[in-house]
């Protein structure tokens, strides 16, 4: 049990340096294209309108409530969601899931536990990477329209972000890494024999996932808007 513990438990470990570390590096190249968007586009067209100050919360709504967890979602989603898909459908063709169960163990406690754990604990830290990377850089993009100090500018828009804010990111990130991992191990664990289910599983978890978050997405932001 402790030797099963420990594979486990360095699945886990594997499982957030891939679907988390190593993306960490797109991650950052959209945050900064994000941020630079928001404030090259935004800030000509508020200002023209005297309404430079409502750059702010367009930053907060932009990359931190609402294009923010949906763009790490669908980075997961083509990255771990595939991975994940097809790794366990081919570990059932290969009929490594039925000598898991032959000799006692739990394939989903075993291999589905620490990849579902892994993503969702993944989606969440890349959101909070992806909100600071992207309102830090949003900050240097802003210094070629209007110079002021790094303290006005971030007490702006802490001022700006509310808790409900940091709440809804928070919970989109999490449902987003579950609903990522569980539909990826659904449609890896659902092939039957043929080696050619491999790849479809993939796929099949691509499509559902994309629209299992889109449609959760709607449905937070939907009530946010109304509880607000």
């Amino acid at each position: 049990m402790f030797k099963g513990g420990r594979i486990s438990f360095k699945i886990l470990v594997m499982q957030i340096l891939f679907t988390g570390v190593e993306a960490m590096s797109i991650c950052a190249l959209l945050a900064v294209g994000m941020g630079g968007a928001v404030i090259i586009i935004g800030m000509p067209l508020l200002t023209g309108f005297s309404q430079s100050q409502l750059i702010y919360p367009v930053l907060i709504t932009m990359i931190t409530r609402e294009l923010g967890p949906l763009l790490i979602a669908f980075i997961i989603i083509a990255r771990s969601g595939t991975a994940i898909a097809t790794e366990i459908a081919g570990m059932v063709i290969s009929h490594e899931i039925e000598a898991y169960i032959s000799v006692g163990i739990d394939p989903i406690e075993y291999l589905g536990v620490p990849r579902f754990l892994g993503v969702t604990i993944s989606a969440f830290l890349l959101n909070v990477y992806f909100s600071i990377f992207g309102l830090a850089f949003s900050f240097i993009v802003s210094m070629f329209f209007n110079s002021m100090p790094p303290s006005i500018y971030f007490n702006n828009l802490l001022h700006v972000l509310t808790v409900s804010d940091i709440l809804l990111t928070v919970i989109k990130s999490i449902a987003f890494g579950m609903i990522i991992s569980t539909v990826a191990l659904y449609h890896g664990f659902a092939v039957e024999r043929a080696t050619t289910e491999v790849p479809v599983a993939g796929l099949r978890a691509v499509g559902a996932a994309f629209v299992w978050c889109i449609l959760i997405d709607i449905l937070l932001s939907a009530v946010y808007y109304i509880a607000v």
